[in-house]
């Protein structure tokens, strides 16, 4: 390393001496005092890595005086300290680092060369599915089904285990990559094996990687694709992030909780604005918030768009670290290198210099939802009764409602209606992590039980802890068997109904929700809620705190204002209201006082890595490359390095090309990647019949993100996603048209996609704002990229996604303002040729030729951000870039 501020000093912490980067070596040159906390942590990091050719002494400069009022246009490295992987994501990470140990010996390199060069943790909790629940045995079933179906995956993952160096996996059924990180991995202060200290950063495969930005580690989610290269120890290329301040001040009030503060807080960003920018929180409030709580804000940093949302390091992060069983040198590490480097808060810590500041005072809170499709769309409690009837309205526009269905079900006969709540959740990393939320709930439950309350019987109940540690302060509370009387049994430990391992509706109640067209509601503690997501025929689905996740199962509706409306009647026939069984702030505070202990931590990750008998019982061949099996429907080799020479093939002509979708705003990577069920009769489907795969035993497409044949017939799939070449009909469909002219039938996407790739004809996507919101999911990339999409253009991107394009050699562009495929008359049927397309080059010339001959010019804005970027694009992506590389 260079080290042209001769920065690297020594720092004593009881008896052992650690070496470390001070950012103090740049005063009195630059004032470290009022940069934000989050740049802080970017700068230590180019300090550290400043080798005079990926990091410079000039980034450094630009770094550590920008003005964050007026910033430069200037791209840095950034590289974090290790990758976390949750197994949706991470089977094909391992699955690519496989296939890369494969071809590095074809072009005469070392397979034993191609591994992790940071510490990579994946935590196997997204293939677990809700299909059994409201019983003592539904989380052992549900783990076996989930074993049963995964183990070839898991097989797979055993063998990186034996096979890759510096790689842990975290074995199935033990909690939530998000919580498990802020409960166990999260180091806050990194010390590596030379003894050098530094913050702990991260990259996720999960896009709520953000959450750990509570505890004050950087880190944010990327695509498999951006984690594959820092796994590989390359620098991920970014430009310096602008940084909005959010000044907290006051203290929650009567009633509000972690969960109603987060959904303000998301609203209140969407609104302002903060995508591709850094979110920071200060200001006197951040003090009368708990860890958990601010674990709970961070977590929701995707729904509001921003990179991360971070808070700094305090007594409360020591708080958090000690009662989550860290030992007490490394708490003492934490805070004299935080307060070495300026990054230690005090009520008294001079304010930094942000970007823009937005005030958000936490008295001002009230109870609130948000729905029925998106995180940032938040509803009063008061007003879900209008909100629902609203949508309702506009759902009758499309899908007119038959009415009421008289039902039998488990024995009991019921009258199902619209706003019927046929979901209730306690799930997701968001709040499962919340101590306050999740005793709230069991008090809640059990005020309700007392009266004599129960759940409606179509309301399927699911209690999915983020960690062993959760149950076991739920127990010492007294509070898990009134959870139970309610229904919400501990049915598993993963991420589950938020990521739409729902688990499928007992048969009357699907029957009857379909034939009678009913629009019914999904209530969960979740983060995510759009369309299609929770279960396909949820069409309502509402984000809420756990406590008032246990309110709405009671209530069985969400056509109810739970404000003025008796939610039930107690066991004598009175009218019970929600404000009857809602526990006050301090019943919460003194039960979490006594119940939730640092020793019920220690127990529950005391040999975390070991798992179960079933874990332990998969046995694998030790080999340096894996032993692929052609007859696998899980794990298959992907093609990418397939004819790949030591030469790239440098920047190619789009020429001639088709349109195979024309979108609208807000496309998620929900509608884009393969997510969910997987369809009998979809393309993704009648490859696994073909091959033997029963309907029973098709998983869900994340469980098969290993197969690339599954995957890619999965893609733009999602069954609300509206094609508009294709109008009035809903679904992941298109049209061929042939090079005479001709138009085709309506056929899935996969199909027609497939036609054009035996003809050799590029294929262009055009999209409104905001493509690809939501999951950093790389096969949202891969999946377009393996159809022959060559382009997307589209009027606006989410950082991630774009990102991942480029990684995987496809190329994003966006419209030019003011301009979108409807303003230039665009329907799909032209064909299109882009021309100007060189290295560095920001702008484009898209020219579409109509079947009439009349030609449409516009000029599109290029999206490859930084030369980092142009390397990876014009070697066809990140990994042909990083194999060239260590084939060398």
């Amino acid at each position: 390393m260079t080290d042209s501020f001769k920065a690297k000093s020594t720092l004593t912490v009881g008896s052992k001496s650690y070496s470390y980067y001070s950012l103090k070596a740049l005063e009195p040159t630059f004032k470290i005092e009022r940069l934000p906390y989050s740049i802080k942590v970017l700068l230590e990091n180019l300090l550290r890595h400043e080798d005079g050719v990926n990091t410079t002494k000039a980034d450094i400069e630009a770094l550590a005086g920008a003005n964050f009022k007026n910033l430069p246009v200037k791209d840095i490295n950034f590289t974090p300290a290790r990758v976390i992987l949750q197994d949706f994501t991470g089977v094909p990470c391992v699955v690519d680092l496989a296939a890369m140990r494969d071809a590095i010996k074809s072009l005469g390199g070392d397979a034993s060369k191609v591994n992790p060069l940071c510490p990579v943790e994946l935590v196997i909790d997204h293939s677990v599915m809700i299909d059994h629940y409201g019983s003592k045995d539904a989380l052992d079933l549900n783990a076996k089904i989930e074993f049963e179906r995964n183990k070839e995956r898991y097989t797979f993952l055993r063998w990186g285990q034996e096979a890759l160096k510096n790689f842990k996996a975290v074995p199935p059924d033990t909690g939530i990559v998000h919580q498990v990180n802020i409960e166990y991995l999260a180091r806050v202060v990194f010390e590596d094996q030379q003894g050098m200290l530094y913050p702990d950063s991260c990259f996720g495969t999960d896009s709520h990687t953000t959450m750990v930005n509570g505890i004050g580690v950087l880190g944010w989610g990327v695509g498999g694709i951006e984690a594959e290269a820092a796994m590989l120890g390359q620098p991920s290329s970014m430009l310096i992030p602008e940084v909005i301040g959010v000044r907290l001040t006051g203290v929650l009030a009567e009633g509000a909780t972690a969960t109603d503060l987060v959904l303000t807080v998301t609203e209140m960003l969407r609104k302002r604005g903060v995508v591709e920018k850094f979110v920071e929180f200060f200001g006197p409030g951040v003090g009368n918030l708990s860890a958990s709580d601010r674990n709970t804000i961070a977590n929701m940093a995707p729904e509001y768009g921003a990179t991360c949302g971070i808070f700094p390091i305090d007594e409360e992060t020591l708080n958090y670290l000690r009662l989550t069983g860290r030992s007490e040198q490394q708490i003492a590490v934490v805070k004299a290198y935080a307060q070495a480097q300026g990054m230690w808060w005090t009520p008294d810590t001079p304010e930094a210099q942000y970007t823009d500041v937005l005030h958000l005072d936490l008295g001002s809170i009230k109870p609130s939802l948000a729905g029925p499709k998106r995180p940032q769309d938040r509803v009063l409690l008061s007003d879900v009764k209008a909100n629902f009837r609203k949508a309702f309205e506009a759902e009758q526009k499309l899908r007119p409602s038959k009415g009421p269905a008289t039902v039998t079900d488990n024995g009991k006969t019921f009258e199902l209606k619209d706003g019927a709540v046929m979901i209730a959740a306690i799930t997701s990393c968001t709040n499962t992590s919340n101590p306050s939320v999740l005793i709230g709930a069991g008090l809640l439950a059990k005020k309700a039980r007392a009266l004599g309350l129960t759940t409606k019987p179509w309301v399927k109940t699911s209690l999915a802890p983020g960690s062993l540690a959760v149950t076991e302060y739920l127990k010492k509370a007294g509070l898990i068997e009134d959870l139970e009387h309610l229904g919400f049994y501990v049915t598993a430990y993963g991420c589950t109904t938020c990521i739409g391992n729902s688990g499928p509706l007992n048969e009357p109640l699907t029957k009857a929700i379909q034939e009678n067209m009913l629009s019914v509601s999904a209530v969960l503690s979740g983060n995510r809620n759009f369309e299609g997501r929770v279960h396909q025929d949820v069409r309502m689905n509402y984000l809420a705190s756990p406590p008032l996740v246990v309110a709405y199962a009671i209530a069985g509706t969400t056509d109810i204002d739970l404000t003025t409306e008796p939610i039930g009647k107690s066991k004598d026939g009175k009218d019970v209201f929600l404000k009857h069984i809602w526990p006050s702030n301090k019943e919460i505070q003194d039960v979490v006082a006594k119940s939730v202990t640092a020793d019920l931590f220690k127990a529950s990750y005391a040999d975390v890595l070991k798992g179960d008998a079933r874990w332990q019982s998969i046995k694998v061949a030790k080999s340096e490359t894996y032993p692929w099996d052609d007859k696998s429907t899980y794990i298959q080799n992907p093609p990418y390095f397939i004819g790949m020479t030591m030469t790239p093939p440098g920047i190619q002509p789009i020429k001639g090309a088709r349109c195979l979708a024309v979108l609208g705003d807000s496309i998620t990577t929900d509608h884009i990647s393969p997510a969910g069920d997987i369809k009998k009769d979809g393309p993704a489907g009648k490859y696994l019949l073909e091959r033997g795969v029963q309907k029973a035993d098709f998983n869900s497409f994340g469980s098969r993100r290993g197969n690339h044949e599954v995957m890619m017939r999965g893609t733009f799939a999602n069954t609300r996603i509206k094609n508009a070449m294709t109008p009035g009909v809903e679904g992941g469909v298109s049209k061929y048209i042939g090079k005479d002219g001709t138009v085709g039938p309506i056929e899935p996407i996969y199909d027609v996609a497939m036609k054009y790739k035996a003809e050799n004809t590029p294929l262009v996507v055009l999209a409104g704002k905001e493509y690809g919101t939501g999951s950093s999911r790389d096969w949202a990339a891969k999946g377009t990229l393996l159809l022959g999409v060559k382009t997307v253009i589209s009027e606006s991107f989410e950082r991630i996604h774009r990102s991942n394009l480029v990684g995987m050699g496809v190329l994003p562009l966006n419209f030019v303002d003011g301009q979108n495929a409807q303003t230039l008359g665009l329907d799909g049927t032209e064909v299109f040729d882009v021309d100007g397309l060189v290295r560095g080059a920001t702008e484009v010339t898209v020219q579409a030729k109509k079947a009439d001959g009349k030609v449409v010019r516009f000029t599109a804005k290029v999206r490859i951000n930084t030369p980092k970027e142009w390397d990876y694009y014009e070697h066809g992506g990140v990994l042909q870039y990083m194999l060239r590389q260590m084939a060398a």
